[in-house]
């Protein structure tokens, strides 16, 4: 028996504080990332069942005009360049947000230009015909030698570099903007306009 001062145990489980339901704020937002989750997944999935081929680029032609170098070895030349970009992906075209040319000699740049952008259908092939002018670029002693050599030989390597900013597109579907790069060399000009040029195949790297 319990004596008077012992109290008996309450039969009452303890209270729990009330718990907060999440306001709306918080269900909007979970709700959003959901969404950018499944959109996300989706496009992934879409990326790897289609998974678009590498893009094949060559130099068809290339050509030098006015072509002079100053007494104080500045370069005023015009290369006139003909590129052709194959798209052969079936399902795949690109959007070209933008592009930049440039010439390079000896690891000096001779020339840069801008491309507009521009779209590419898929199973395409596109021909850009790009004028580059060098105008007064100053060149390093020894590169100003060794192009005046190559005048003399009548035909000079060049590396010809592209960089672009492009987007995949499949149907209504935009991918992120990705960086492409694309390598051309050697690039053996000639001087003489008789001179057949040889087409350079092109390193392609996105």
């Amino acid at each position: 028996m319990a004596g008077p001062n012992q109290s008996k145990p309450s039969s009452n489980p303890p209270r729990l504080p009330p718990q907060s339901r999440p306001g709306p704020l918080r269900c909007i937002c979970i709700i959003l990332l959901l969404f950018i989750i499944v959109i996300g997944i989706a496009i992934l999935i879409t990326w790897l069942i289609i998974r678009p081929t590498p893009l094949d680029y060559t130099i068809e032609d290339a050509k030098i005009h006015n072509f002079n170098i100053s007494s104080n070895n500045a370069l005023n030349a015009t290369f006139n360049l003909t590129i052709k970009s194959y798209n052969n992906n079936h399902k795949v075209g690109l959007w070209y947000d933008s592009m930049d040319i440039t010439i390079w000699y000896d690891k000096q740049m001779l020339a840069f230009a801008d491309v507009s952008p521009f779209f590419q259908r898929k199973r395409n092939e596109t021909t850009l015909h790009v004028d580059i002018g060098a105008m007064a670029t100053p060149l390093m002693t020894s590169v100003a030698k060794k192009i005046k050599n190559d005048r003399s030989s009548g035909e000079v390597e060049l590396v010809v570099k592209l960089n672009a900013r492009i987007r995949f597109k499949v149907g209504a579907i935009k991918s992120k903007h990705y960086e492409m790069a694309v390598d051309c060399s050697p690039v053996v000009v000639h001087f003489s306009p008789a001179t057949p040029f040889d087409r350079v195949h092109c390193d392609v790297d996105v």
